[in-house]
């Protein structure tokens, strides 16, 4: 960013301030929320997952990977041989819908 630029939007936010145009936005006198673990991933994804999370929306990748954790786990703890196979069953179903949309994004962020 240049000087010239630097000092526009400096003035900018200083006279939006002075205008009372910061006053009462959400998140005002809070500390600024750690976003550390952004740092090592591509900015443009980062703003992306954040703005999905902050709409309570999840991609069909991340959720899906919720139900194979707990079909895993329900396998675990299946005795019964004919439950255990369609429990199996359901588990596969899940892996290949999570890698299809995992490839997906894959392919779509390239």
């Amino acid at each position: 960013m240049t000087r010239t630029t630097r000092n526009l939007a400096e003035r900018q936010i200083l006279k939006a301030k002075a205008e009372g145009q910061l006053d009462g936005l959400q998140g005002e006198g809070q500390p600024l929320p750690d976003r550390s673990g952004e740092s090592l991933s591509d900015p443009a994804l980062a703003v992306g997952h954040r703005i999905m999370a902050q709409a309570g929306v999840l991609p069909e990748e991340f959720t899906l990977k919720k139900e194979l954790d707990a079909a895993r786990a329900d396998y675990a703890r299946l005795t019964d041989p004919e439950a255990r196979k369609t429990a199996m069953a359901r588990i596969a179903n899940l892996e290949m819908r999570y890698n299809m949309a995992r490839d997906a994004r894959r392919s779509f962020m390239r």
